[in-house]
């Protein structure tokens, strides 16, 4: 039975994680062997503040300002 966490930025759309749920379900049955409904995720949000790239929060990296905005206005 896999056991599959995600961590996300905060703001993805309910219809984003039920596609991505599918579609890494179907891998794990694919690759793994494993039963559809045998296949267990948990989906963690967490926000800009608390993830860091290459040292920097993702809240003050301006490589990242624009996709963080976009997640923060859903």
């Amino acid at each position: 039975m896999p056991n599959i966490t995600v961590e996300l930025l905060a703001g993805r759309s309910m219809e984003q994680r039920r596609a991505f749920a599918r579609a890494v379900a179907d891998n794990a049955v694919e690759i793994l062997g494993a039963r559809l409904q045998d296949v267990r995720m948990v989906f963690t949000e967490i926000t800009a503040d608390d993830v860091a790239n290459g040292g920097v929060l993702a809240s003050e990296d301006a490589s990242r300002a624009g996709v963080v905005a976009a997640l923060e206005k859903r």
